[in-house]
């Protein structure tokens, strides 16, 4: 009888099918469990809104310092970092500013 249920849910699970629950609801990233630990941790890090529920925030992790540009959405009445967004490095950050205006001149040209 053992045998049998694991031959069943054996068959269940070699499905190929391409949506599903596995789809839905991916595993948490392990780079998001230190930044949502604690709220305390947000209030400290210096925080600008972009708009809505998007802000630029400098954060440190692991002992670097980064620039996140991130969306959040809300839960439980808190705002969570989502994970439609960029970590840059200092030097990365360093040169988005230099080309800065040559990115306006582009969008410029482009409106």
């Amino acid at each position: 009888m053992g045998k049998d249920k694991k031959e069943k849910k054996k068959k269940e699970s070699d499905s190929s099918s391409d949506s599903g629950p596995d789809d839905a609801t991916p595993p948490p990233s392990k780079k998001s469990k230190p930044n949502t630990s604690s709220s305390r941790k947000d209030d400290d890090e210096p925080s600008w809104l972009l708009e809505k529920n998007r802000f630029v925030k400098v954060r440190e992790f692991r002992g670097k310092v980064y620039i996140d540009i991130r969306e959040y959405y809300e839960s439980d009445g808190d705002l969570k970092p989502g994970k439609k967004g960029i970590s840059l490095s200092t030097a990365q950050w360093q040169k988005l500013k230099s080309v800065m205006s040559e990115v306006d001149d582009a969008v410029k040209e482009k409106c």
